[in-house]
């Protein structure tokens, strides 16, 4: 075991974990930040999403060694009342379904609209590839995404 200072949602978060442990444990077990979700293990589904100095990774295959010292943001750093953009638009668009893929989903939207504050439907999908969603509602998430670029842009929240 090893000793790891973190910061997450801009609060430091001590850990003692072995090296190799993923950060999305790290993130459930130690810190208490359920919001983040296992998938698939393999960072293949998105689920686990969460940004890492602001670029979008699947934490499931991040260790904490590599996280250590980096800014990370789980879907809870958002907003602690859903009054961020695209939590507002998400809702509005009613995207969720069953919800499992949701956080992953937003924090990949989240990273998409902070480098591309209009993307077209070709931006979003190639930022959403690596987000699956069983429940199939692709075309909410386009258009929650859509939105919350809209209201971005208008300054609306």
């Amino acid at each position: 075991m090893a000793k790891f200072k973190l910061t997450i949602n801009s609060k430091a978060v001590n850990v003692d974990a072995e090296a190799e442990t993923p950060l999305l444990w790290v993130i459930r077990d130690a810190a208490g930040l359920t919001g983040t979700k296992f998938g698939c293990g393999i960072a293949q589904c998105g689920a686990c999403t969460v940004h890492l100095n602001g670029a979008p990774v699947r934490s499931c295959s991040v260790p904490v060694s590599a996280a250590a010292g980096q800014k990370i943001t789980t879907i809870e750093g958002l907003s602690a009342d859903n009054s961020h953009v695209l939590q507002q638009a998400w809702i509005a668009e009613q995207v969720p379904q069953c919800g499992y893929c949701q956080s992953g989903q937003i924090m990949s939207a989240a990273a998409l609209l902070a480098n591309n504050p209009t993307p077209s439907d070709t931006d979003i999908d190639d930022a959403m590839q690596g987000n699956i969603c069983r429940c199939g509602t692709y075309p909410r998430i386009r258009r929650a995404i859509h939105r919350a670029a809209a209201m971005k842009k208008n300054g609306t929240n």
